[in-house]
């Protein structure tokens, strides 16, 4: 007998590609190495791509795809995704999240409860109707399964 195992993040976009258009707003709350937001600026032709990192080593990494890539469609901002309403001014359709530190990053530098929960909070302000927030919760490493917790807690309420 076979098992398929899907990954938590190919689950996400499978998501997501149900609910966007190519003319949608989307939001990577959590740029890292930046796999959501190619995904989503593949998906948004003529739309919009808004990519969060606090880390200005993922935002210049990006960079270098974006001009390889001719990317024109994607708005890096270093900030973390907590301020969210500072920036992003349309509805978007799906917000991404993937939660932890950056892979092959400092793992001391981790996504935080407090600033992810506000970052929920606020994106469902602004969510499109019909819209979608996907989360990938890491939850292995040093604070991840306190955040994980506290983010069952705020899903439930």
């Amino acid at each position: 007998m076979y098992r398929i195992v899907l990954k938590a993040t190919r689950m996400a976009q499978d998501i997501v590609k149900k609910v966007i258009d190519e003319t949608d707003i989307a939001v990577d709350a959590t740029l890292g190495n930046g796999n959501d937001t190619l995904f989503l600026s593949n998906l948004l032709h003529r739309g919009k791509v808004y990519a969060f990192d606090i880390q200005t080593i993922a935002i210049e990494k990006f960079k270098k795809t974006i001009h390889e890539r001719n990317i024109k469609n994607v708005i890096l901002i270093n900030d973390g995704h907590e301020n969210i309403l500072n920036y992003v001014m349309e509805a978007p359709k799906a917000i991404m999240f993937n939660l932890g530190y950056l892979p092959g990053g400092d793992e001391k530098i981790i996504t935080r409860p407090d600033t992810t929960l506000k970052a929920l909070s606020d994106s469902l302000k602004i969510l499109k109707p019909g819209g979608v927030i996907t989360l990938v919760v890491y939850t292995g490493h040093l604070g991840g399964a306190e955040e994980g917790l506290l983010i069952d807690e705020f899903i439930k309420s």
